[in-house]
């Protein structure tokens, strides 16, 4: 069996070569169209130095790997993460895919029907796959380097009839191109992992996010997703707001995962964003997980052994194409 490989924007590089990963993170983030806002301003060279300070912070804390999971359309700027990486030594996943529905462009449904009928499920897929295959798109100019995971997103109260297209089509995407697909789920976890999963995808193909969303832990869902085979991803960490937990008891969720046996199906991410253009961005640093969270899980018990399979040996073996 040749050497695992996983899409980075300079090209495929060993798995075993990621080091700390970061499955769940924002580098430009602009909201569709936030661009053509006359208050929003786009100073390249200024995008290019926040990035980069917080991309040697996340290094020098013993980071190694950023998985850019916003897909197409929010401000992804291949070119610009390939200067990033060469200029950090910190390897960059980019992402392909969309949603949720409400950040679809009108192109994206079939307006000759009334209502507009979401585009079906194959077209999405080949949208994606090709961003994987032949390269992501960079506007009007060309392609660039592959894709290393399709992330889909569904409406917060709940999965529309496009969000389900999206879904099938990432999932028919991930089967022919071979890299994982990336959920944020609407209202209800397991039934979105289950649309993914009805194509055919294997759960350990699939990473969920916002399973640390109080909702989710409500529901027992990160459990209830671990157990399913999936990836259980605790991607907030840093937040603490109405609508997550807190550190403290995401780590908690962290130990009671290890206790029932889920420990290879952890991950850990911020939600972090670099810079963000038209929409308030997440501010806290990519190393948070490194410099503050680690230590809270120790705190809870969990051993060094431990730490190390969810923040490397899990992404290592979720992320390449297969």
């Amino acid at each position: 069996m040749g050497v695992q490989t996983v899409n980075t924007v300079l090209g495929p590089v060993p798995a075993q070569e990621l080091g700390v990963v970061a499955v769940h993170e924002a580098l430009l983030s602009v909201l569709p169209g936030a661009e053509l806002a006359f208050d929003v301003t786009m100073d390249r060279a200024e995008i290019f130095e926040i990035l980069a300070g917080k991309l040697a912070d996340f290094r020098e804390h013993g980071g190694g790997t950023i998985v850019d999971s916003t897909g197409m359309f929010h401000g992804r700027d291949v070119r610009l993460y390939e200067t990033l990486s060469r200029a950090t030594g910190v390897h960059i996943v980019a992402s392909t895919g969309q949603g949720p529905e409400d950040l679809l462009g009108g192109y994206f449904l079939t307006p000759q029907t009334d209502p507009p009928t979401p585009w079906p499920a194959e077209k999405f897929a080949d949208l994606f796959a090709k961003e994987v295959t032949e390269g992501m798109v960079v506007p009007r100019v060309e392609r660039r380097g592959a894709a290393g995971l399709v992330a889909t997103a569904a409406t917060r109260a709940g999965m529309t009839a496009t969000d389900e297209s999206l879904f099938r089509g990432a999932a028919r995407a991930a089967l022919s191109t071979g890299v994982p697909v990336s959920i944020r789920y609407g209202h209800d976890a397991v039934h979105d992992l289950e649309i993914v999963l009805d194509e055919g995808l294997p759960a350990g193909r699939v990473v969920v996010g916002g399973l640390d969303r109080e909702d989710a832990v409500a529901a027992g869902a990160p459990l209830a997703v671990a157990a399913r085979g999936a990836y259980a991803a605790l991607d907030h960490v840093g937040t603490e707001d109405d609508g997550h937990v807190t550190d403290a008891e995401r780590a908690a969720l962290v130990a009671e995962l290890i206790e029932a046996g889920h420990g290879d199906r952890v991950l850990l991410s911020s939600s972090a964003t670099g810079v963000a253009k038209g929409h308030p961005g997440t501010e806290v640093s990519y190393s948070h997980v490194l410099t503050a969270f680690v230590p809270l899980l120790k705190e809870r018990g969990v051993g060094d052994e431990d730490v190390r399979r969810i923040l490397v040996d899990n992404p290592r073996d979720l992320l390449p194409v297969r």
